[in-house]
């Protein structure tokens, strides 16, 4: 937070969009570099990272992408960005010269990496800890160097990637490595900034969780004015009980609305 949030170390009335803010969060950046909390590894690695919540754990690749890659339409996109939004992690990127938040990517699952997975996972991991709300978080190191050829060359000849998660983060690298590029005479497309930090997860082990919204205000309308008003754009379903999606692959224009009036109501 002191990094991807540093308005938190400035008083609170601060504009999270001005200047010292991001001078700030290259301050905290620094330090903690200074201090040892973060370091870099001597080589190059990949890492696993594993997550479970109850029943359910997925792992994932850590590893950066190519922006060519972004670029080329190789990694999918399937939203819309915000200028402002991509502004500011643009910002943030120059001001401390470093990734700080990975892209949600997702890839068909693979029998050689989920079998180069079960044989790293079975050992134990580097990090190991349990967060507040009971989500575990595990990291392995890939420094095998048969490992790592591995990986490499069985994503390489993937067809492409997917963006679950983080279209402002890799827009934002993407400008960023477009306007270094061109302030660099000596580009040779081998240099940090072509590159963005992401998390890789098989498609069969994502865990898509509901992505609702409350009306808390009507802003003056009724409450059958505001159910018309919502029609005209989408397709309701109305529900006492919650709605859950029944397959993967649903049209984004199945928009259902669950237990709605008495989500208004209360």
């Amino acid at each position: 937070m002191h990094i991807s949030k540093p308005e938190i170390d400035l008083p609170p009335d601060t504009d999270p969009y001005t200047e010292a803010v991001y001078a700030k969060g290259a301050e905290n950046w620094q330090r903690m570099i200074n201090a040892g909390i973060l370091k870099q590894d001597a080589q190059p690695y990949y890492y696993l990272y594993g997550l479970t919540m109850g029943d359910h754990q997925q792992i994932g690749l850590v590893a950066v992408a190519n922006i060519d890659d972004y670029n080329s339409n190789r990694i999918r996109k399937h939203e819309l960005t915000r200028p402002d939004k991509e502004d500011d992690r643009v910002r943030q990127i120059d001001a401390l010269n470093a990734q700080t938040g990975p892209v949600f990517l997702s890839y068909k699952h693979h029998p050689t990496i989920d079998a180069l997975i079960k044989t790293i996972t079975a050992q134990p991991p580097s990090v190991d800890l349990t967060a507040d709300d009971g989500i575990v978080h595990r990291l392995w190191i890939v420094d095998e160097p048969a490992h790592i050829e591995t990986i490499s060359v069985t994503f390489d000849a993937m067809d492409c990637l997917y963006i679950a998660d983080g279209h402002h983060r890799s827009a934002a690298a993407s400008r960023v490595a477009e306007k270094r590029r061109a302030n660099n005479p000596q580009h040779t497309g081998e240099e940090a900034y072509n590159y963005f930090l992401t998390v890789i997860f098989p498609d069969n082990q994502m865990q898509i969780l509901d992505y609702n919204r409350v009306v808390r205000d009507l802003n003056g309308l009724t409450v059958s004015d505001f159910l018309e008003r919502v029609a005209q754009s989408f397709e309701l379903h109305p529900s006492s009980s919650p709605v859950k999606p029944k397959e993967d692959h649903i049209d984004n224009t199945d928009f259902q609305v669950a237990g709605l009036t008495q989500v208004i109501r209360d």
